[in-house]
């Protein structure tokens, strides 16, 4: 079983020395990549002791990258303190919910062709 920290343990190592990070309810030390991380040592100092999860997210970060953060998990978050939830991916060949809402039903393309015709008619005869 992995350390346990909470929230407050993690705020309170924001520094060179230990720079703890949550991602996702996992924390991180990366005090080690500071000099190494391709943004700069300052965007890990600045999320140091935080959630950092969200913007992790939309930076977008290569396999690579999701790889190399292995050497830096020190442990997780408290199950009280937990808060990240997996994203439901998409899928359509397996979503079955909202079949309507996936696409173009045939019912909705014969209402266009109906629509279609009809001005056609009115407008050449």
């Amino acid at each position: 079983m992995s350390k346990q920290y909470t929230r407050s343990e993690v705020a309170s190592s924001n520094n060179k020395e230990k720079t703890l990070i949550i991602l996702h309810d996992k924390v991180y030390d990366v005090a080690s990549f500071l000099n190494e991380h391709p943004g700069g040592e300052e965007i890990l100092l600045d999320h140091g002791g935080k959630d950092g999860s969200e913007d992790f997210d939309d930076v977008g970060h290569s396999v690579d990258a999701l790889e190399l953060m292995k050497n830096y998990l020190v442990g997780e978050l408290v199950e009280a303190e937990k808060t990240y939830k997996k994203p439901k991916h998409w899928n359509a060949k397996y979503n079955t919910e909202n079949k309507q809402d996936q696409g173009t039903s045939p019912l909705m393309l014969a209402g266009v062709a109906v629509v279609l015709l009809a001005v056609l008619y009115f407008v050449y005869l």
